[in-house]
């Protein structure tokens, strides 16, 4: 699949979470097994349009993963493990948390990511940002200073995306914060100009360029 993705995306280059590229994004989690919470992740449907988040999925929250991820990876501290699925092919926004994000691909999918530290004045080009697949069952620690959004599908019938986080993020803000990029709990984002969606809903557009699109 990876090949062939190669061959029908010019714009971006895509990448394998095994490459050196990935590096300074994140790192593939070898030693979790993720046979069950994939299995359990099956269960739940796939909307038949758009994409659905959901930070906490209590059935994942059961198995011994989540306490593996929680201890492993988030040194001991509450932890919400949810999953996000659906349909989406294109890069549309960057969301940045102050702590890691465990990624684990119940399908085959592709992320593209930045790094934060690209962003200048509240903007960064979209020709900084690279992506990367994930065959099914490929577990990822997305570092913090990476920007991400909702995966892209590389099958038809959408994608699946387990999500660990520290309790509480990406739910809504007590507070009316600040700094215009907090858009939820832990969660800063910005959006591509032509989301128009999103920036209707109060969220900055900040990345210009192409909108990439994964294809294929």
């Amino acid at each position: 699949m990876l090949e062939s993705l190669k061959k029908s995306n010019r714009d971006i280059q895509v990448r394998s979470v095994n490459d050196s590229e990935f590096k300074t994004f994140g790192r593939v989690l070898k030693n979790l097994d993720t046979t069950e919470i994939i299995a359990a992740s099956e269960r739940i449907a796939n909307p038949e349009t758009d994409s659905v988040y959901t930070p906490s999925e209590e059935s994942f929250e059961k198995l011994k993963i989540a306490e593996q991820i929680k201890n492993e990876y988030f040194g001991t501290l509450p932890t919400q493990i949810g999953y996000c699925y659906g349909h989406n092919s294109f890069l549309n926004a960057a969301e940045w948390h102050t702590s890691s994000e465990i990624n684990i691909a119940v399908t085959p999918l592709v992320l593209i990511l930045g790094h934060i530290w690209d962003i200048e004045n509240g903007k960064i080009d979209s020709s900084q940002f690279k992506a990367f697949y994930l065959p099914k069952g490929t577990a990822v620690e997305i570092y913090a200073t990476t920007l991400h959004f909702c995966p892209c599908e590389v099958q038809n019938d959408g994608f699946g995306c387990v999500v660990g986080l520290p309790l509480d993020t990406n739910t809504p803000l007590e507070i009316n914060p600040d700094d215009p990029l907090l858009f939820r709990k832990n969660k800063w984002i910005i959006a591509h100009g032509e989301n128009t969606p999103l920036i209707n809903r109060g969220v900055i557009s900040g990345i210009t360029g192409k909108n990439f699109e994964i294809n294929y």
